[in-house]
């Protein structure tokens, strides 16, 4: 047998690997970092055997709440994942076990459904020709040297149009984001959308699929090459710290921001939601009143988006700027929200098999077209 993750997105450390019934891993720490819980790794050469998977790090992961009624995911060909119902959680001894038979030699577990850096270019060169409205612009480069992609879509027809940012995976371990992306962007740019083109005649949308390619390709949970949560550079990005979110912010200061909606995933909240700029020194009732008809639109779009749950709500002025969400909405007095998903399942809505998957991302992600719509024509 072999447990190896030398592969974009990869993450594990193999302390032992010689009985399939005793396989004990670690989960390496983000680099220059404390956080850690994304795992990505291959196992090969335990066909047809009871295995029994150790995580015995999990109890200091950063999320320990993450693992409660968590299971983790598998796939044979990296392109169908399946939960794998065995998976449990030991408090006490800080163990996340995973217990599968495979049956084929290889096989690959992982934290969710991991999204890599290749598959990020593919979906860029797709969205990029698939319409003349896109433009890709790199808008910068990144602490190892990748390039930061943005894409403006829309049509240049001298009109004043609303100016539409949105963002995703600057928590690179948080892959439903970019699954989101791939729905959102493919209907943003369908010709045979009316509900897209109408929104393209009133709004220039200007999104990066991937906020942090140097962490999604080291396998980090939380930060960039430098250890950097770029959701707490907002305020006052470094070159040499964050420069994913420096260059990022400029092209928003050129461009301006009328709408915003930043994509993450929530380790332990088994719900789809949204987090608003509540809190903020300048919020406005109006952003608030926006935000709710956006949820509502939502809800409507999509079943399994919800309002009852979410995050406790900052109080007046206590905002923290350093975030994206918080820093867009007062500094461009605009509506700037938060999407966050879950790793485990969506609790309204169980799918056993697949818990919260790839396919369930994108369909929200191609629902928040109809939720944008109902507030477009307000949003200056």
């Amino acid at each position: 047998m072999r447990i190896s993750s030398d592969f974009d997105g990869g993450n594990i450390i193999c302390r032992a690997c010689d009985d399939p019934g005793d396989i004990r891993l670690e989960i390496r720490r983000d680099a220059n970092s404390h956080f850690y819980q994304w795992f990505h790794y291959r196992l090969t050469g335990a066909r047809g055997q009871d295995c029994v998977m150790q995580i015995v790090n999990a109890g200091g992961a950063a999320y320990v709440g993450g693992w409660p009624d968590y299971r983790a995911v598998a796939s044979y060909d990296r392109r169908r994942w399946f939960r794998v119902p065995a998976t449990s959680f030991d408090r006490d001894a800080g163990v996340l076990t995973i217990r599968h038979a495979p049956e084929r030699d290889a096989v690959w577990y992982a934290y969710f459904a991991p999204y890599s850096m290749e598959r990020h270019a593919d979906l860029v060169a797709e969205i990029a020709a698939a319409s003349p409205l896109v433009r890709l612009e790199v808008a910068g480069a990144t602490l190892d040297g990748q390039d930061i992609d943005l894409l403006h879509i829309g049509r240049d027809d001298g009109k004043p149009k609303r100016q539409c940012w949105v963002i995703a995976r600057q928590h690179p371990g948080e892959t439903m984001a970019e699954w989101w992306m791939e729905g959102f962007l493919r209907r943003l740019v369908d010709p045979d959308d009316a509900l897209a083109r109408s929104l393209l005649a009133e709004a220039v949308f200007h999104v990066v699929p991937n906020m942090n390619p140097d962490g999604s390709r080291r396998g980090h949970l939380r930060t960039n090459a430098a250890g950097a949560n770029l959701n707490r550079e907002w305020n006052d990005p470094q070159p040499w710290r964050s420069p994913e979110v420096l260059h990022v912010r400029a092209a928003m200061q050129e461009t301006g921001v009328d709408f915003a909606l930043d994509v993450h995933g929530d380790e332990a909240l088994p719900y789809n939601f949204i987090a608003g700029p509540h809190g903020i020194p300048s919020l406005q009732p109006r952003q608030i009143a926006l935000m709710h008809d956006f949820q509502a639109a939502l809800v409507r779009a999509c079943p399994d988006f919800q309002t009852a749950r979410g995050y406790p709500e900052a109080a007046p002025g206590k905002a923290d700027l350093s975030m994206c969400t918080n820093w867009i909405a007062e500094t461009f007095g605009c509506l700037a929200m938060t999407l966050e998903m879950p790793f485990k399942d969506n609790a309204d809505a169980r799918d056993p098999a697949a818990g919260w998957s790839p396919e369930r991302s994108r369909k929200l992600g191609a629902a928040a077209l109809d939720a944008i719509d109902a507030v477009v024509d307000r949003l200056r």
